[in-house]
């Protein structure tokens, strides 16, 4: 660590320097100077909210944009996102307290018979970190996984992941005992994985591919935000 980043103490930062100080560190995936960010705006009389939307969200949006433009990588992107969690940590329960309103839910799963789970689990940190909760089913999921979680937790979204082409088709699966149940209208469904496409989305009835993590959120924040304008309507 050179001189220059030693003199750097966050507690004499001002709140707008401190900030962008904190995006700075996400990007660089440095958890516990992310941990002291949020204690020192909390400190400071931040509400929760705003510390999880200003500052965590907004670095976390631009890890996610560099992620899309291949200028970051996912084992960077796992360390700024393992930094947020830090953050989270901190932050959840104070916002389960206040009631603080969420972008979204979504339970995430990888497919029966795939037990791949690095991108699902890059999908779920980058989410959170845009402000979604996130309700992660694991690996290896059968039908009955899917649809006990989707009446459990009612989310906005659920999400599936698969890596082998042999457990591509139970995506279709899981949709199709949906639409069985009368269930497929009530949710977004979202897709990806590395050998999916846009075409085996459109055909097995998804609602959107998603080729990776930061398109993800991009998608989710989409279709949620036009689900909510809908109901508003």
């Amino acid at each position: 660590m050179s001189e220059e980043e030693d003199e750097i103490i966050l507690s004499e930062l001002d709140d707008e320097e401190l900030v962008q100080q904190m995006f700075d560190d996400l990007y660089d995936g440095l958890k516990e100077e992310i941990e002291e960010g949020v204690t020192i705006l909390l400190d400071r009389g931040w509400a929760p909210y705003d510390i999880l939307t200003k500052a965590l969200v907004g670095g976390m949006t631009i890890v996610g944009a560099d992620f899309r433009d291949g200028i970051l990588f996912v084992p960077e992107v796992l360390l700024a996102a393992n930094a947020m969690k830090g953050g989270m940590a901190i932050l959840k329960p104070l916002l389960a307290e206040t009631g603080a309103p969420r972008m979204g839910t979504m339970v995430i799963g990888t497919v029966k018979g795939d037990i791949h789970d690095i991108g699902k689990n890059l999908v779920s940190m980058m989410m959170e970190g845009a402000g979604f909760e996130v309700v992660d089913l694991g690996i290896n999921n059968p039908v009955e996984n899917y649809l006990a979680a989707l009446e459990e937790h009612k989310p906005d979204i659920l999400g599936m992941s698969a890596l082998l082409t042999t457990t591509m088709p139970y995506m279709k699966v899981v949709i199709d005992t949906m639409i069985e149940q009368g269930l497929r209208d009530d949710y977004i469904v979202l897709v990806g994985g590395a050998p999916l496409n846009e075409e085996f989305g459109k055909a097995i009835g998804a609602d959107a591919y998603c080729r990776d993590a930061a398109v993800a959120v991009e998608t989710a924040k989409d279709f949620v935000s036009r689900k909510h304008n809908s109901l508003s309507a």
